[in-house]
């Protein structure tokens, strides 16, 4: 029985676990060494045949016509050269206010309205006491009328002898009392009058009007505010509103001493607003302030716009270029422009090559005017696109290039 089981017992001779992993480990490496010789060899082959070539990008931008006669750049602000802060001339306060921040208003136009009352009697008082004069006055002229007939009856019955001397001289001086009278009459009502003028000038004080065509900028009041021609008194207002006359708005702008030489009156100019970059305005020296800082060595230039938008408002800040020549309304709105040294001839047509996904593609172009180094491009490409910088002969379309760095 014992030799039995013996004989049953054998040695499996089959592939391990262990080496079945290590065979497939070694196939799946020889896999991994065999496709990356062929990547290798694949980019080698590449290289060999399309190379990398290194080359200068620029971008396609919008440019402006007049950068190619500007003469100097400056910056500054807006600055309206009417303005004014409305107050009153008198004392009182604040009972209405018609306008808000905004608001255009007119020359002669009530802005605001002080109490008034006092005023309105003081009015009234003059009117009746020149009522009172005028009544007097008339009833002095008829006195005098009166002793004018009285004196002429005496004079001609004193030549006749039937009145005594006494009795003429009386008359004679009724007459001469009669014209003082008449005189101080009229003086009275002069004076009345003036006083009533006065009078309807306070009141009219009370109603705080406009100077000059305007824009409020700033409301610095409101009802029941004191409003005084000083603001001294405690919690006292002195301006009601403030107001600019936006056909007045010119650029101020600080030009270096050694560049002032480069500017002169009537010179064309194109401004530029921080608010609005993507906007030019035509300009025009409007005036070259006849003293300089010394602290900043410059000298202050005022700028004038030519056409006017209400869009443009006090105290934005603005760049001015000036110009060797006056340009058109055309020439303020940019053109799609690339640097001329981009440009390409061939069978004389111009083009450029587009840099796209690392590879070239020749592109044609119409050209338009030239605008200093750049050149206007009608069709063809786009603001934004990336195109090779001084082209050499050996490059075309599917080209692998780098950019170089600046």
């Amino acid at each position: 029985m014992a030799n039995d089981d013996l004989s049953r017992l054998t040695i499996d001779k089959g592939p391990s676990p262990g080496s079945t992993a290590r065979r497939r480990r070694r196939v799946f490496a020889t896999a991994l060494f065999v496709i990356a010789g062929i990547v290798v060899l694949f980019l080698v082959f590449q290289k060999i045949l399309y190379p990398t070539v290194t080359v200068e990008a620029a971008v396609v931008a919008k440019a402006y016509p007049s950068q190619a006669v500007t003469l100097l750049n400056a910056s500054g602000y807006v600055v309206a050269q009417r303005k004014a802060a409305v107050a009153s001339k008198i004392t009182g306060r604040l009972v209405a206010i018609f306008v808000e921040e905004g608001s255009r208003i007119k020359e002669g136009d009530v802005v605001a309205q002080l109490e008034s009352d006092d005023a309105a009697a003081a009015m009234d008082q003059a009117s009746a006491n020149l009522k009172v004069a005028k009544a007097n006055l008339a009833q002095a002229e008829a006195e005098r009328v009166d002793a004018a007939v009285n004196y002429q009856r005496s004079k001609e019955l004193l030549s006749k002898g039937f009145i005594a001397k006494l009795e003429y001289d009386a008359a004679e001086a009724r007459n001469s009392k009669a014209d003082a009278a008449v005189a101080a009459a009229a003086a009275s009502v002069r004076a009345a009058s003036a006083a009533l003028r006065e009078a309807e000038v306070t009141l009219a004080y009370s109603r705080i009007r406009a100077p000059f065509d305007a824009v409020v900028l700033t409301k610095n009041a409101d009802v029941g505010d004191i409003i005084t021609p000083l603001g001294a008194a405690a919690n006292a207002k002195a301006a009601v509103v403030s107001i600019a006359d936006m056909n007045s708005l010119q650029v101020e702008v600080d030009v270096s001493e050694s560049n002032i030489g480069q500017v002169a009156m009537q010179q064309p100019c194109e401004i530029q607003l921080d608010a609005f970059p993507d906007a030019r305005f035509r300009g025009e020296v409007h005036m070259i302030v006849p003293t300089a800082d010394r602290t900043k060595a410059s000298i202050l230039v005022k700028v004038r716009f030519v056409d006017n938008d209400p869009r443009i408002l006090p105290e934005m800040s603005a760049k001015v270029a000036f110009l060797e020549r006056r340009i058109s309304a055309d020439d303020l709105h940019p053109r799609t422009a690339v640097p001329g040294d981009s440009l390409m001839t061939k069978n004389d047509r111009s083009a450029v090559f587009l840099i796209r996904d690392g590879r070239l593609v020749e592109t044609p172009v119409s050209i338009g005017n030239k605008m200093g180094d750049m050149v206007e491009v009608l069709s063809g490409v786009k603001a934004g696109d990336r195109i090779v910088r001084r082209p050499t002969g050996g490059l075309k379309t599917g080209t692998r290039v780098s950019v170089a760095e600046k």
